[in-house]
């Protein structure tokens, strides 16, 4: 299973790291998850350089893709260069989209009729793009899914684990990452939320 988490330079450490850490603990089912970048190396939006794990390519033939949100999204979504190298099928890939990166899925085409979440910022210019926003943390329809503010990038991954391996895996890999003390809590709402759109 490739999974491809779209990260720009600009980017959200908390959506690509979190939905990463949390899909990595899928790594002994033989799940595969890399960061793909437009380019070897990129800063987050708080100076941390990273080394891309693969290119944006990787995306084309991966069974699932998540786009990342960032604040150089907006130059992102009009830059053709970089969106060109994006070749996404919602037939057979399942595509999340976090806070700005629901931009990037919707001037890419992948959301034509199905509303999406967003953060707060980036809400006005995707319903400038023709989509309606939702005021909730996430919404999925078929093989694809939106999520709203920074730390809702648990419920993409927790989607993505209960489409492919059932919401048993989904729940130990959210009880691994809640806090202690409230790992039931934690973990009973986040399938709550995803479970709704299975």
């Amino acid at each position: 299973m490739n999974i491809a988490v779209l990260t720009f330079d600009g980017f959200n450490e908390l959506d690509s790291f979190i939905a990463a850490g949390i899909l990595n603990r899928m790594t002994p089912h033989g799940w595969n998850v890399q960061i793909c970048s437009p380019s070897e190396r990129v800063t987050s939006m708080n100076g941390v350089t990273i080394e891309a794990q693969q290119p944006l390519e990787f995306a084309n033939q991966a069974d699932v893709v998540l786009f990342g949100s960032g604040i150089y999204t907006r130059d992102i979504a009009h830059d053709e260069q970089v969106l060109s190298r994006l070749k996404l099928s919602p037939e057979t890939q399942l595509i999340g989209g976090q806070c700005s990166g629901t931009l990037l899925m919707s001037v890419l085409g992948l959301l034509h009729d199905i509303p999406a979440c967003t953060d707060l910022t980036t809400k006005p210019w995707v319903m400038e793009s023709g989509v309606t926003v939702l005021e909730q943390a996430f919404y999925a329809r078929g093989n694809i899914a939106t999520a709203g503010g920074c730390l809702a990038s648990e419920y993409l991954a927790a989607w993505v684990i209960a489409k492919l391996a059932g919401t048993e895996q989904a729940r130990v890999a959210l009880h691994y990452t809640a806090p202690v003390g409230e790992k039931e809590q934690r973990v009973n709402h986040g399938l709550s939320v995803v479970c709704a759109y299975l």
